[in-house]
């Protein structure tokens, strides 16, 4: 049989069949004769199965409504009018005797057709972009050329043609003289989507081969397969404004709408949820609060955005009353929340009460603009074609600096305008409340009524809602005001580097979530792309001349590495740019990926930062920040990741900072924070537009986390020691020494293997308690995690050269080889064995309580560290001579002995109080904590861990209390000498264990606030060097043997360094330098810093000269012991010095951080800005 014979028999066939279809006898003629994509089995040749079924359970009522009865219900919303319609007799292209009327409508983005005039889903859509021109081809038969495929139809006569070839040319030339196929509501010009929520192959019940379905904003595409897709000619669209999303079974989910019923089929449940996922929020943008925006648009000056003037926006500044466009949102993300507040009108449905409505159209674009854009120069407004860099300076000049605002009559008269402020939120003036809101009127002034103390509570009780709802939503905003030079004009106002380059790369359509499927090659299409003068382009091939779309360098604000096989291509990298919206390219060269990459991030990143380039990245772009002692601005920075490390150049710093992110004391999401701890500084990373955000969390917490069985892979201590190996020694350290049989008997198995999973997955978050955790469980945990090492404790390099040492009769020389072998080590591996041998020496302590002496202890640990199995005896030597030899091998000098052998004491003082008590555990210790002073109702009653630190006990007392602590508030443990009558703050680090130890009767903990900490960081911040030097009042007591002063205070110069502490009983001359005084006279006195205790305050009975005075108490080598004092003429030298005495003693580590403030209250982390999130295994 001929193919026409076979098209005219197929023809009798569907129409002696007839069926309700998504598609025609013509369509399926037209499947017959098309040669089938490369890239696609399915030739949709199974007529039989050609039908889109109905579910029994409406079966009657789908007939009729697939007949095209619509009775009763509301036709799909139509975003566009018609712009022509009628009957067109449509056929293939190769059958040209085959016609079937058509009812054809024309959009200004389609050309469709249907079954009838009354059917709501259409056979097949032809973008009007992808329309080349229009043809006549005889009588009354015309043309339609597209840059793929040609659509030919017949009209009733000649008129009806020309009419309709000149309608359509006429929109294809307006197209193209406007340039709006570039920016058209659904398509770009290659007619493929632009805008894709999620996309790929499903089955539909009814039809044999699978479709290429797209949700794209709030409609559903369905299309033949992927290369329709990319051309653009699709076969029907739904409105989710009319659809329902149902499960139906494991992998089948039913999308259901007054008109049809869609019946899905995923690969599998996963695939399916993620398209029920993407089908509900395409439902939710269609429908959600869209009552909201028809409300806030009836106010005529709502209709157009407060900036640009663009029709319909729906975004809006909820504590600037403006309702603005997408684009400009984008924008007023980038100022910041403290200045504007973005939220959509018709997604963010919590937001919008009442009262914020009814505020809107009471306010709005027209009160607002009467305020804030009083005078702007025609010149510098903005309009619908502006770019985002123009758009950004307005928009900065207009909210951030208020420079085109009308000032209010008592600006500058802080006073005044405060009470003009509670005079006018009694009233309904809510114009005169936003002029002097961002004039500089307190929002939270005292307004001299303590009944109703602030404007906020004179407007509730007046009764006037909406200065309420004005107020509350401004309690924090920042008040306008001209920063000359600030960070955003001179990021913005930078001339970035002109970089070309150009080439053919591979790409998807862009995404408004993070890709974390795998994207397949067929979901990418070619392009070939340009880098030139700041903008990259990207066009249908090399020849066009006209691109398919751009990026401008200054919109993008992170570049993505992908690591190799991602995704299809072995190479891709991601582009994310300030409008939310993601750009993926792959090219299975990795040299041309690298360059590409290279060449972007010149182009986008600040000069100031292009050292960040030289770095191998996986990641790079800017952020927001706050850090240091101000929090209450965020700044701007620029990162990039590499493995392990986030490198940063921060505002105001001219050089690259590190931070080594597996050495992080915490890692923590707060609200739209990302927190990093570590131990001298805090850091949040903000989220000023969550989709690169949401990329950046996931990134840092899989590089802070551990990431292979080697120990340089783990989450690791600042002392480069692994936290499970820290976590599992502090743990045994303080419940297990005097256990019999540690490390000799052995846990539960399944226990340990839980611990090790929790330990290995995040050993950062793990916290062992006794009670939950076993003794032998967590020794087994820590023996498995040596044995299971992938290249072992002493590495498979050295590890043999170890054994052989062991075997050295000679002990000089076998101590010398050792501490060779040691210094070969990597440092975490050396960092690691001295730790754990200093547990081991610790543990044979106690080996008369717990039966592990150092022999036995080798026995147990040499095959594990060595990993041998028990076949090599010498494995056990080498365990056994560095238990035994620990001081001389490690280099352990009298000071850190002196430190461990405190650490025994206290351990062997709880041991004693415990069994005495007969009631307490192994590592208990309770003592009596006060909360700001000593009183009964202030009291606490505290378990002391041995690890336990100071920072830690102060914040548990706040928790018990439920105290919150606000910003510069400096919350501390203080231990009280009340016989000397003098205090002393506890370093935030100080382990608390052996200080209680040593408290005599007449002492006592007690947490409370350090007032002067703040003006101690910031003297300690602006001094220009590390040592003190100044004349003091001092006194000393009689020491042990007598000797020393015993009344009146004197003049005596003092030299504090980062060693020592000098006491000059005179200088010849003040007008020396520190220096030359310091050489010039040989101190009277001179003392180690570290041996010294200083504390606030001296008893009064010694009659000191002033009150601002210190007690220091000074214990040598040789423990013998002194006291004296010191008097300062005014409080501020006092602080001068103590804060010195805190600096050298602890390194210049005075207070960890501002993070310490919240961190007790960070169990419980804000996550509404992570409610959709979860980051990949």
């Amino acid at each position: 049989m001929s193919d026409k014979d076979d098209a005219e028999t197929m023809r009798g066939r569907l129409r002696s069949e007839r069926v309700n279809s998504l598609f025609s006898e013509d369509e399926l003629i037209e499947d017959y004769y098309d040669q089938p994509a490369a890239n696609d089995s399915s030739c949709w040749n199974d007529y039989g199965l050609s039908t889109l079924q109905s579910s029994g359970t409406v079966s009657s009522r789908s007939s009729s409504m697939h007949s095209g009865s619509t009775e009763g219900l509301d036709a799909p919303t139509q975003l566009l009018p018609i712009i022509k319609a009628g009957w067109l007799d449509k056929n293939p292209p190769q059958g040209s005797y085959i016609y079937q009327k058509r009812w054809v409508k024309l959009d200004a983005d389609y050309l469709r057709y249907f079954d009838s005039e009354k059917d709501t889903y259409s056979k097949r859509f032809i973008p009007v972009t992808s329309i080349a021109r229009v043809a006549s081809i005889g009588d009354q038969k015309f043309e339609v050329i597209t840059n793929n495929r040609t659509f030919a139809f017949r009209a009733e006569s000649d008129a009806d043609r020309n009419e309709w070839m000149r309608t359509l040319q006429q929109m294809v030339d307006e197209r193209k003289f406007k340039g709006l196929n570039r920016i058209s509501l659904f398509q770009p010009p290659t007619g493929a989507l632009d805008s894709v929520d999620k996309c790929g192959l499903l089955e539909l019940r009814g039809f044999k081969n699978k479709l290429y379905v797209v949700v794209a904003g709030d409609k559903v595409f369905l299309y033949k397969n992927a290369e329709d897709y990319r051309q653009g000619i699709g076969i029907t669209y739904i409105e989710m404004n009319v659809g329902n999303v149902k499960d139906v079974d494991r992998r089948g989910f039913d999308l259901t709408t007054p008109y049809r019923i869609f019946s899905f089929s995923a690969d599998s449940d996963q695939e399916k949820d993620e398209w029920v996922e993407a089908m509900q929020q395409s439902i939710a943008e269609a429908l959600s609060n869209s009552e909201v925006a028809e409300k806030i648009w009836s106010v005529e000056a709502n209709r157009f955005c407060a900036d640009c003037g663009s029709l319909n926006p729906d975004w809006a500044s909820v504590n600037l009353c403006v309702v603005i466009c997408k684009r400009c949102a984008g924008e007023h993300r980038g100022l910041g929340p403290s200045i504007t507040k973005v939220r959509s009108l018709k997604m963010d449905r919590k937001v919008w009460t009442e009262e914020l409505i009814e505020l809107f159209c009471q306010v709005g674009n027209c009160v607002a603009n009467q305020f804030w854009a009083a005078n702007v120069p025609p010149s510098e407004a903005i309009h619908v074609a502006s770019g985002s860099q123009e758009r950004r300076r307005f928009l900065i000049a207009k909210y951030k600096e208020g420079k085109y605002r009308r000032y209010h009559p008592l600006f500058g008269n802080q006073e005044e305008l405060n009470k003009a402020l509670c005079a006018t939120v009694t009233t309904s003036d809510l114009a005169e409340t936003q002029s002097l809101v961002f004039c500089g009127a307190e929002v939270s002034c005292f307004s001299g009524d303590p009944d109703f103390p602030n404007p906020i509570a004179l407007a509730e009780q007046a009764g006037q809602k909406l200065q309420m709802e004005f107020l509350l939503h401004n309690k924090n905003s920042e008040i306008p005001r001209v920063e000359a030079g600030s960070s955003e004009e001179k990021h913005y106002s930078v001339i970035l580097p002109s970089v070309t380059h150009n080439g053919f790369l591979f790409k998807t359509p862009s995404m408004a979530k993070l890709v974390h499927e795998r994207k397949s090659r067929e979901e990418f299409s070619r392009r070939w792309c340009t880098l030139n003068d700041s903008i990259f382009s990207y066009y249908e091939n090399d020849r066009n001349a006209v691109p398919n779309g751009e990026i401008k360098m200054e919109e993008i604000v992170c570049l993505v590495n992908n690591p190799p096989d991602t995704h299809g291509f072995e190479s891709t990298f991601e582009v994310y740019i300030e409008s939310e919206r993601l750009y993926l390219f792959g090219l299975e060269n990795p040299e041309a990926i690298r360059k590409w990459v290279k060449s972007i991030a010149k182009s986008f990143i600040h000069p100031r930062a292009d050292e960040l380039l030289s770095h191998d990245f996986e990641r790079i772009g800017r952020l927001q920040y706050k850090g240091g002692l101000n929090l209450q601005r965020a700044k701007e920075g620029w990162f990039a990741l590499t493995q392990s490390v986030l490198y940063a150049f921060l505002e105001d710093s001219d050089k690259e900072e590190a931070v080594h992110l597996k050495k992080l004391q915490e890692l923590s999401v707060q609200g739209d924070s990302l927190v990093l701890v570590e131990r001298r500084r805090t850091l949040y990373i903000q989220g000023e537009r969550k989709l690169d955000f949401l990329g950046w969390v996931a990134a840092i917490q899989k590089a802070a986390g551990s990431s292979g069985d080697t120990l340089s892979e783990q989450q690791l201590t600042e002392s480069d020691i692994p936290v499970i190996v820290d976590r599992c020694i502090d743990y045994i350290t303080q419940c297990g020494l005097t256990s019999e049989g540690i490390y000799r008997k052995s846990g539960q198995n399944s226990k340990t293997t839980s611990l090790l999973e929790m330990l290995r997955k995040d050993a950062r978050r793990v916290r062992l308690k006794e009670g939950e955790h076993q003794v032998d469980d967590v020794s087994n945990t820590l023996k498995r995690f040596f044995r299971d090492l992938g290249d072992g404790l002493f590495t498979k390099e050295f590890c043999q050269d170890w054994l052989k040492a062991a075997a050295i009769e000679n002990e000089e020389e076998k101590i010398g080889q050792y501490r060779q072998l040691l210094s070969s080590l990597p440092v975490v591996n050396r960092a690691t064995v001295k730790a754990l041998i200093n547990h081991l020496y610790r543990v044979q302590y106690f080996s008369e309580m717990n039966q592990m002496n150092t022999h036995n202890l080798a026995i147990v640990f040499g095959p594990t560290l060595f990993q041998t199995d028990g076949k090599d005896y010498k494995a056990g030597r080498v365990v056994e001579d560095l238990i035994s030899r620990y001081v001389v091998i490690f280099s352990v000098d009298e000071q850190e002995m002196r430190k461990q052998q405190d650490e025994i004491t206290a351990i062997i003082k709880m041991r004693i109080a415990g069994s005495s008590s007969g009631t307490q555990q192994a590592g208990d210790f309770i003592c009596t904590v006060y909360l700001e002073e000593k009183k009964t109702e202030a009291e606490q009653h505290v378990k002391i861990p041995a690890t336990m630190t100071a920072e830690e006990l102060t914040f548990e007392i706040l928790e018990r209390r439920k105290i919150d602590t606000k910003e510069k508030e400096y919350w501390s443990c203080f231990e009280v000498n009340e016989r000397e009558e003098a205090e002393r703050p506890l370093h935030y680090s100080e382990k608390v264990l052996p200080i209680l130890h040593g408290l005599g009767t007449d002492s006592y903990l007690v947490v409370k606030k350090q007032l002067s900490m703040e003006n101690m960081l910031i003297y300690l911040a602006s001094r220009v060097s590390d040592s003190k030097h100044g004349m003091m009042k001092f006194r000393e007591e009689r020491n042990l043997l007598g000797l020393g002063l015993s009344t009146g205070f004197h003049d005596r110069y003092f030299i504090l360094n980062n060693s020592c502490l000098r006491l000059y009983k005179e200088v010849r001359s003040l007008k020396q330098r520190m220096p030359a005084v310091e050489n010039s006279h040989r101190p009277e006195k001179e003392w180690p810093v570290k041996n010294l205790k200083v504390y606030l305050g001296i008893k009064k009975k010694l009659r000191p000269p002033s009150c601002w005075g210190f007690t220091v108490f000074y214990e040598n080598e040789k423990h013998e012991k002194q006291q004296w004092y010191l008097c300062c003429d005014t409080q501020m030298e006092l602080r001068e010095w103590f804060a010195s005495f805190l600096y050298v003693q602890n390194g210049g580590n005075v207070w960890p951080s501002e993070s310490s403030k919240v961190r007790a209250s960070r169990t419980q982390q804000d996550s509404s800005f992570f409610e959709t999130y979860e980051p990949e295994a």
